[in-house]
């Protein structure tokens, strides 16, 4: 069993950032993928990025790339979302999920998540 626990989302103004962090407890995220997704109101929950958990190799959604950028940190079992240039339709409640362990499917895919984390709001004002 994993536990996710995301910290670091707030209120921003277009154009600044912040920085997500998931952290895990119960098992080591060395052997899992690790993905963020978010969901606006009304939306359905769509994919943002992903680390595999060899060679840490990331996919971002195309809305979100060259602004996001995903990293892990396996000895502290963290993953972390870095944001920057945010704008408003980045306003969502960001989750950190887990996929694995040794998982090898396609990463954009929330039905190949196992453990997810409650999640934290994101919500950038114009």
């Amino acid at each position: 069993q994993v536990q996710l626990v995301e910290s670091g989302g707030g209120l921003v103004q277009a154009g600044g950032s912040l920085r997500l962090s998931c952290a895990a407890s119960g098992r080591t995220l060395s052997t899992y993928t690790m993905g963020w997704f978010r969901q606006a109101p009304g939306k359905e929950r769509e994919f943002v990025a992903a680390i595999s958990w060899s060679l840490g190799r990331t996919n971002y959604a195309e809305s979100i790339k060259g602004r996001f950028s995903i990293s892990r940190d396996d000895p502290k079992n963290t993953v972390y979302l870095q944001m920057s240039t945010l704008k408003p339709e980045d306003t969502a409640v960001y989750h950190c999920a887990a996929a694995g362990p040794y998982y090898s499917g396609a990463y954009y895919r929330a039905s190949d998540y196992k453990y997810w984390g409650q999640g934290t709001q994101v919500t950038v004002s114009s």
